[in-house]
């Protein structure tokens, strides 16, 4: 069966923009600050991939470069703008556009075209078998293209999670993930901080007994605009203390 099979994906020609639209199948999350140079090739991409059977929600937390009026001007019925004035945060803002989300598999991933797009329908594909797909760098297959020291931060991070946290997963803080939406009724995201949250997120579905798929990618670095999470060396080292310390915390954290 192919994935636009399992989709029910509709073509483009075939939807009357007078009529209401149904609920689409397949939400994505974008959460974007200061990303004007990539939203639109992100979301014309998506959009490419599941013609009128997808939603895009982006969650732009007052962006000064107006990456949200950019949004806003598409008035594609398909894409939904969230503007925060007066809240900022990765984990937050994904969790504001999975509340508001309403297809039956929900995903999110980078606004900086970083990953790859046209790896979602296979994502979703995926979940017939599994109820967690996750874009993976790390498994065999896939590749880390940005600096060497990123790259091995990047896999230090992921090594420790490994350990401490367990489940075999080798991409613990990848954040390009799709999922069934009953996954949250078992497990929700900790709304707060940049990227460990994902971490905790995968270990929570583990400990749920949810399986969780790895998908390779590769993942490549940014051409246009500039990283959130690396903007110099003391965010980079203050980001990488975080995750070291959440790792432990969702380690430590008991469970009903």
């Amino acid at each position: 069966m192919s994935s636009a099979t399992f989709l029910s994906v509709e073509p483009r020609h075939a939807h009357n923009p007078a009529e209401p639209r149904r609920d689409p199948s397949v939400s994505i999350v974008l959460a974007t600050y200061n990303e004007r140079e990539n939203i639109l090739d992100t979301v014309g991409a998506i959009l490419d991939q599941f013609g009128w059977d997808v939603e895009i929600i982006v969650v732009d937390d007052d962006s000064p470069d107006q990456t949200w009026q950019l949004v806003e001007n598409l008035a594609d019925p398909r894409v939904k703008l969230i503007r925060r004035v007066s809240t900022r945060g990765l984990a937050s803002a994904f969790n504001r556009g999975i509340i508001e989300s309403r297809g039956r598999f929900v995903g999110w991933m980078d606004s900086d075209m970083c990953m790859p797009p046209d790896l979602l329908p296979k994502m979703v594909d995926r979940l017939r078998q599994d109820d967690v797909c996750v874009g993976s760098r790390y498994v065999p297959g896939g590749s880390d293209d940005r600096s060497r020291l990123r790259v091995l931060c990047s896999r230090l991070i992921n090594g420790l999670a490994g350990i401490v946290l367990g489940g075999g997963i080798r991409d613990y803080d990848s954040g390009f993930v799709v999922l069934r939406r009953t996954v949250f009724d078992k497990v929700s995201i900790i709304p707060t901080g940049y990227g460990a949250y994902f971490m905790e997120f995968l270990y929570t579905c583990r400990r749920k007994g949810l399986t969780i798929h790895e998908m390779p990618y590769r993942f490549t670095d940014r051409e246009k605009g500039e990283s959130k999470s690396a903007p110099n060396v003391l965010r980079f080292l203050w980001t990488g203390v975080g995750y070291v310390v959440r790792i432990f915390a969702a380690r430590l954290r008991r469970f009903d």
